[in-house]
């Protein structure tokens, strides 16, 4: 049986200054992301795969069980919201990725976390 699952994912960025040291090639950046459950089913996040790019155009994969520690269960029409962060060597680079999503019926799937850019404010025009 195949179902279709509306989801909405939202991002939203900013710089750590008070964490970063600029001098030495550390730039902070926390992300916040909201998932919303718009389907009329519940889902689960199981996993995650980040592709993290700095300026440099070096590359770093992270994997991992969750997110922040936990496995959400999203129930129809409600959202989970979380923080977290990485660090970069330039002040500037982007993050894209998915989750690995299962359906209560054990349906996996991948949700893609579409590409967002990391920047320290004023380092773009």
């Amino acid at each position: 049986m195949s179902r279709t699952i509306d989801v909405e994912l939202s991002v939203e960025t900013e710089y750590l200054s008070e964490q970063s040291e600029p001098e030495q090639d550390q730039f902070v950046f926390a992300y916040t992301i909201t998932i919303e459950n718009k389907s009329p089913y519940p889902i689960k996040l199981l996993n995650r795969k980040w592709v993290v790019t700095d300026a440099n155009g070096k590359v770093t994969e992270v994997m991992g069980d969750g997110v922040v520690g936990k496995q959400p269960r999203i129930e129809p029409g409600k959202s989970f919201k979380y923080t977290s962060g990485t660090v970069l060597k330039t002040p500037l680079g982007h993050m894209e990725g998915s989750y690995g999503m299962v359906n209560d019926d054990g349906t996996e799937w991948q949700l893609p976390i579409p590409l967002f850019r990391l920047a320290m404010p004023n380092i773009l025009h």
